[in-house]
């Protein structure tokens, strides 16, 4: 359920003055009350209650049906409350991004409750959705017994610790959710890292003294004067000191330790090069389908979940194409509408791959409401990585599940795209065939007898070049060929006179 509430028409004066009655429009029972009592409010009231109406999206609230397992659920769960400011856009636009927000809130494991939306130019410098919208907020938390709050966007330090004083529970934001969702989410110890440093930086200005308790463990001042300065900076604060400088020990530790993993995933990469194995890596929204794609190409049997950020670790594996030339194929991590930077500069060692593949499959989820968005949120994401230059085929996946106007509109709107359905296989021909097309050919053309003993380098030719043809007579293997500069020069020796 989503509510909707607009104040750009209201000045903080009547809210001062008339708080109570302002209130009493948000509460049915009071309002309901009102009404029997034959009670009418005059014009301006009743246009602001109209926008304080609340718009309700279907589906939104996950509260269990089947109430043998709510107790489970309630053991574990967070129970929250969706926040989001409408600063632009559209009503669907904003409601589809609570959705969103709502999805990540399940997959961080939480139950949402309730989602309210408020119209407004730009969030409030200091609780995000001002001061009197927060105090409502308070009261819908307290109605509905949530125990968090989640807003969708990046709070500033002091808008989470001002909000968070009004509503009385914690106050998480879209960035903490994600990094959350990270932290379960990853398997590998380079994984962990770089989820480890991305909340650690996150956390670092958010650090704070709770409430009054620093006030009361101020020392006592040398200078006999009852006001602060030198001398009265008590432990509180230096507690806060002591857990910065941990913090940054703790992230120069992580940055050594990832750069040493890099190092070894370089040195892979760099093997690949040198045998001059194209690579291909599939990039693209949270829960388009990268996974199932990349197991209906390989057959790799990765985790497929419908869940948001089900993969973190990239998987790579090794596909042919028709022709039969060998390949690289990496699953990387999903991305999301406003990644947080953090994330991405954690990450950056492992979405290198996007950077230094050969092509991207940019997958993208042919039945979202708004796939357009989810393509423009990736794309910026494959520019931050500088991997803007890669060429791209864009592959419109869950065609079984598309609206077929949808599939026409994003073919227009993307010449370089191909339909397919991860699920059903329709499509994964041709993508196969399209895969080979763009993939890199070998430069160099050679025509080789290669012996018998020298085995070897004939399934070199097969693995890393373009074979045209191939005869068996008594002294070799009679290759022709187009291979890469490399091998061409270790074929140099058997080499024979290409004919026209």
């Amino acid at each position: 359920m989503t509510s909707t509430f607009d104040t750009r028409d209201q000045t903080d004066a009547p809210r001062r003055i008339d708080g109570l009655r302002a209130e009493a429009l948000m509460d049915e029972d009071l309002a309901a009350i009102d009404e029997d009592r034959g009670h009418h409010y005059d014009g301006d009231q009743y246009d602001r209650s109209e926008r304080a109406a609340l718009r309700r999206v279907a589906g939104l609230s996950t509260e269990l049906e089947d109430v043998t397992e709510v107790e489970y659920r309630q053991l574990r769960l967070e129970r929250v409350v969706l926040v989001g400011v409408w600063t632009d856009g559209t009503l669907e636009e904003a409601e589809n991004s609570m959705a969103e927000l709502a999805a990540l809130a399940e997959t961080a494991g939480s139950e949402v409750l309730e989602g309210v939306i408020q119209r407004r130019d730009k969030p409030d410098a200091a609780t995000y959705i001002g001061s009197g919208k927060a105090k409502e907020l308070r009261d819908i938390v307290a109605s509905t017994g949530a125990d968090t709050v989640v807003c969708d966007g990046e709070l500033t330090p002091g808008q989470l610790i001002h909000l968070e004083d009004v509503v009385k529970v914690k106050v998480v934001d879209r960035t903490a959710l994600i990094l959350d969702i990270f932290a379960q989410h990853a398997k590998s110890r380079e994984g962990k890292a770089q989820v480890s440093l991305a909340q650690m930086q996150y956390m670092l200005p958010r650090l704070r003294g709770w409430g009054q308790s620093l006030s009361r463990q101020m020392g006592g001042g040398g200078s006999g004067s009852s006001g602060g300065g030198m001398a009265t900076r008590g432990p509180g604060e230096t507690k806060i000191e002591t857990d910065r400088r941990r913090i940054r020990e703790k992230m120069a530790k992580l940055r050594r330790e990832i750069a040493d993993m890099k190092k070894g995933r370089d040195t892979k990469r760099q093997e690949r090069k040198r045998h001059q194995v194209p690579s291909v890596a599939i990039a693209g929204y949270t829960n388009a389908g990268k996974s199932s794609l990349l197991n209906r190409l390989t057959g790799a049997g990765v985790l497929v979940e419908n869940a948001l950020f089900a993969t973190l670790d990239p998987t790579v594996r090794r596909a042919q194409t028709p022709s039969g030339r060998v390949y690289t194929l990496a699953d990387t991590v999903g991305f999301v509408r406003h990644l947080p930077h953090h994330l991405v500069e954690a990450f950056r060692s492992t979405m290198e791959e996007v950077a230094d593949a050969d092509l991207i499959l940019h997958v993208v989820d042919g039945s979202h409401p708004e796939p357009e968005t989810q393509l423009a949120a990736v794309r910026e994401v494959i520019v931050s990585v500088d991997a803007q230059n890669v060429p791209e085929i864009v592959v419109i996946n869950k065609a079984d599940a598309a609206e077929p106007h949808v599939l026409q509109r994003l073919l227009r709107r993307e010449p370089h795209a191909i339909v397919v359905s991860a699920r059903t296989g329709a499509g994964m021909d041709e993508l196969l065939q399209l895969i080979d097309d763009e993939l890199p050919r070998p430069a160099v053309e050679v025509r080789a007898l290669v012996p018998y003993t020298q085995g070897a380098l004939v399934s070199r030719v097969h693995a890393e070049g373009e074979l045209l043809s191939a005869e068996h007579n008594g002294e070799g293997t009679l290759l022709h060929a187009k291979v890469p500069a490399e091998l061409a020069a270790e074929l140099e020796y058997f080499a024979v006179a290409l004919q026209g």
